[in-house]
C-alpha cells in the first residue's frame, strides 16, 4: 500500500479543537460580561462561511462497466485489508460477476462557473462510462467530461444548468501556513460533511508517481476517502485548494491538496480548448543541495537547480544547455529549487522563448530555450542503452572499457557525432558502475576537458587523480546526463 493514497470520498465533519495557544485568552474573557462574544463570532464564522460554500459543493457519482479480464477494485474492504471480487467467489473459487456488472464510485467536486462547469480529481471519474452531478438542492444532472489533465490531476466537468451557486477562487500563492481553512465534502457517503483546520505546510513535492507536477498544500482538516475533489476554502469563502491526497486508508490529519492557481489555470484552459498542453523544457533536475557529490565538483554556487538529463529531440537538446549545468535565474527570476524552476515553466506559454541563467566552470551563462508541448507520454522520450554485449573485462581501475565511435555506431547509437569515447564494458562493482555508467554510453568529456576519442578519454583517466571524484558528461542513445564518479577506495 503507498503511504500516499488518493482519496475517493470527503472526509467526516469533526470540528478540531484549534488555536492551543489562544485558549487562555478565550477563558479568560469568557468570564467577563459578555465574554463568550469571540467564541460567538468564530463560530457564526464557521456557519457563514459553510453556508456560501456548500451550495456550490456537489456529489459525484462515477460508474465504470467491468470489461472482460476485470474485477471490481471498489467492492469493500475485508477485515485484513484484501478486495472482496465483485458478486462473490465462483464454485471453483475464481471471482464471478454479471455480464454488465459496474464498479461504482463516489467523489466530490465544485462549480466554477454559474452555466455548469464543476472542478474535480481526474483520478475520481478516469475512465467511467456514467458520471452523475447531484447539487445539494437534491437535483442530479448527467455530466459530460470537458477534459482532463492527468499530470495535475484535475478534470472539468459540464452539467446542463444555468444560475448555478458559483464557487470563487482564492489566490493560493497567498496562502499562509498556519492560515484556518475548510472542506466540504463526501466521505464514505456522508454527504456535505464540513471539516476545519489550518495549512500545515506549502510547497509538498514528491508525494506520488501518478501526477507529474506537484506543488501539494498540506493541511490537518481532516479528509477522508470521497473527498477526492472537495475544495479546499479559506473563511472568506474562496477557493484555495482542491483535495486530493491523504496519508494511509483514513484521516490522519495529513492531507493535501491542488493549489487553486494551479487549478484555475488548467480549468481556463481545458474551458478554451479541450485539453491541457503544458510548456517542457527536456529536462529532469535535481537541487543542487541534494547532490553532494557533484556539490563538490562546482565551486562558486550553493545553490540552483542542476540539470540531470537532456532528453533527445527536445527544446534543451537543441539549445546550448547541458547536463550538469545549474539553472540560476528563469527570465532574471532566481531560482532555488526544482519546484521554483518548474513553476516558472509553467507560467510560460508552448513555443514561448525562455532566457536560463546558467552556472557552468566557474562562469555565469545565458542560454536561450524555446518550450514545447509536453508529449502524451514521456516513455516514448526516454531511451534506453543497446543490450549489452559479451565483452572481456574491464582493466583499467575505473571499470571502463573504450573504444571509438564508428560511423555505424553512431548510428545505431543516434548520437549524430563520432566524437567521443564509447563504453563497451563496465565492471561490476566498480566505480564506473556505481556511477551507473553503461554499455552504450558515449563519454563526450570528462572534467570539463572534452573527450574527442577513446585514447583522449583513457588520457584523461590516467592523468586524474584517483582519491577525487571525477565529472563525466555523456551521450546515452540521444540523451545527454552526468556522471559522477567516485574516489577509488
Amino acid at each position: 500500500m503507498k503511504c500516499f493514497r488518493f482519496a475517493s470520498v470527503i472526509g467526516c465533519a469533526i470540528l478540531t479543537v484549534f488555536l492551543a495557544s489562544a485558549n487562555t485568552t478565550l477563558a479568560e474573557e469568557a468570564k467577563q460580561p459578555g465574554g463568550t462574544s469571540l467564541i460567538r463570532e468564530l463560530d457564526d464564522a464557521f456557519v457563514r462561511v459553510y453556508e456560501k460554500v456548500a451550495p456550490a459543493v456537489v456529489v459525484i457519482e462515477a460508474d465504470k462497466a467491468l470489461r472482460d479480464n476485470e474485477t471490481d477494485a471498489t467492492s469493500p474492504a475485508e477485515p485484513d485489508g484484501t478486495t472482496s471480487p465483485n458478486g462473490g467467489a465462483s464454485p471453483n473459487g475464481s471471482p464471478f460477476r454479471l455480464p454488465e456488472a459496474l464498479t461504482h464510485s463516489e467523489a466530490s467536486g465544485f462549480i466554477v462557473r454559474q452555466d455548469g462547469y464543476i472542478l474535480t480529481n481526474d483520478h475520481a471519474i478516469a475512465d467511467a462510462d456514467k458520471i452523475e452531478v447531484r447539487l445539494k438542492d437534491g437535483r442530479t444532472f448527467a455530466a459530460k467530461v470537458v477534459g482532463t489533465d492527468d499530470k495535475t490531476d484535475v478534470a472539468v466537468l459540464k452539467i446542463a444548468a444555468t444560475n448555478l451557486p458559483a464557487i470563487e477562487f482564492g489566490d493560493s500563492d497567498s496562502l499562509r501556513v498556519g492560515q484556518m481553512v475548510g472542506a466540504i465534502g463526501v466521505p464514505f457517503s456522508l454527504d456535505y460533511s464540513f471539516t476545519v483546520g489550518w495549512v500545515s505546510a506549502k510547497g509538498r513535492t514528491q508525494l506520488t508517481q501518478d501526477t507529474l507536477y506537484e506543488d501539494y498544500i498540506q493541511t490537518n482538516a481532516f479528509i477522508n476517502p470521497g473527498n477526492s475533489g472537495s475544495p479546499l476554502f479559506d473563511l472568506d469563502g474562496k477557493v484555495v485548494g482542491m483535495n486530493t491526497l491523504i496519508n494511509g486508508t483514513v484521516a490522519r490529519g495529513l492531507s493535501f491538496a491542488i493549489p487553486s492557481n494551479l487549478c484555475r489555470d488548467v480549468e481556463t484552459e481545458i474551458v478554451a480548448t479541450g485539453k491541457v498542453v503544458h510548456p517542457w523544457l527536456g529536462i529532469t533536475i535535481i537541487d543542487l543541495q541534494k547532490d553532494a557529490l557533484l556539490q563538490d565538483q562546482i565551486k562558486g554556487i550553493d545553490s540552483g537547480v542542476v540539470v540531470q538529463t537532456i532528453e533527445a529531440d527536445t527544446p534543451a537538446y537543441r539549445s546550448d544547455l547541458r547536463p550538469a549545468d545549474v539553472i540560476t535565474q528563469v527570465d532574471g527570476v532566481p531560482v532555488a529549487t526544482g519546484r521554483d524552476l518548474q513553476q516558472q515553466i509553467l507560467k510560460r506559454k508552448v513555443g514561448q522563448s525562455v532566457d536560463l541563467s546558467v552556472w557552468r566552470d566557474g562562469k555565469s551563462l545565458k542560454i536561450a530555450i524555446t518550450t514545447a508541448g509536453l508529449p502524451n507520454d514521456l516513455r516514448k522520450v526516454a531511451n534506453t542503452a543497446p543490450q549489452k554485449e559479451t565483452a572481456p573485462p574491464a582493466p583499467d581501475s575505473y571499470g571502463l572499457q573504450l573504444q571509438d565511435v564508428t560511423g555505424e555506431l553512431s548510428g545505431e547509437l543516434k548520437i549524430g557525432s563520432l566524437s567521443g569515447a564509447l563504453v563497451t564494458d563496465v565492471a561490476s562493482g566498480s566505480p564506473s558502475a556505481a556511477a551507473d555508467l553503461q554499455h552504450g554510453d558515449v563519454i563526450t568529456e570528462l572534467d570539463q576537458k572534452p573527450v574527442t576519442d577513446a585514447a583522449a578519454c583513457k588520457a584523461l583517466l590516467a592523468a586524474h587523480d584517483p582519491k577525487t571524484a571525477m565529472l563525466l558528461l555523456i551521450d546515452r542513445k540521444g540523451q545527454k546526463r552526468y556522471a559522477v564518479v567516485k574516489p577509488q577506495p
